[in-house]
């Protein structure tokens, strides 16, 4: 598996199809950064409060199914892309492995269910939209908005960025004293 990864990895392509990924979403940010620095509170606040109802919800319901320690532990860091999870999981005495899989169901039921959802509630704004889609969904929810448009799509991978930044600080510390 490990010549396989480094192969793909180490492939020219490969590596720029990503520099060009994030070059396009850092120059979609960019372009809305006045609308980032007019409402600098709004999008943390946003952030902070989405990434916290989804942690406690799903320790919260995982601990009346009845979930052990190491299981919550497992759980807790679902909702970052899986790099951030992984290493969060083993900091806290989850189960790695463990934790990638529900980072690749979260994503892949929040890229699917998400934008659905936020068509039932007529939310229509890309930037609404993406930090939604990159909040809940990470990696596959960033992709998925920016099928959607390339505004979201920049909206989406800020909002996992910063999530994926704030939990790697916060959850070891909340979670774990």
């Amino acid at each position: 598996m490990t010549a396989i990864w480094t192969g793909v990895v180490g492939h020219p392509l490969f590596v720029l199809g990503l520099t060009l990924l994030a070059f396009q979403l850092a120059l979609e940010l960019y372009q809305r950064s006045r609308w980032l620095l007019a409402q600098p509170v709004l999008v943390a606040t946003l952030l902070l409060v989405g990434g916290t109802v989804t942690v406690a919800l799903t320790l919260g319901i995982a601990a009346l199914l009845g979930a052990n320690q190491e299981m919550l532990m497992t759980l807790a860091p679902k909702s970052v892309t899986s790099p951030i999870a992984i290493a969060l999981a083993e900091e806290m005495g989850g189960i790695p492995a463990l934790t990638a899989v529900f980072v690749m169901i979260t994503g892949v039921l929040g890229a699917v269910i998400g934008p659905f959802l936020l068509d039932r509630a007529r939310v229509t704004s890309p930037a609404a939209r993406g930090l939604t889609l990159g909040l809940s969904a990470h990696a596959i929810g960033t992709a998925q908005a920016l099928q959607e448009n390339h505004e979201a799509g920049g909206f989406a991978a800020l909002a996992m960025s910063l999530a994926g930044a704030a939990t790697a600080i916060l959850l070891p510390m909340l979670v774990c004293t």
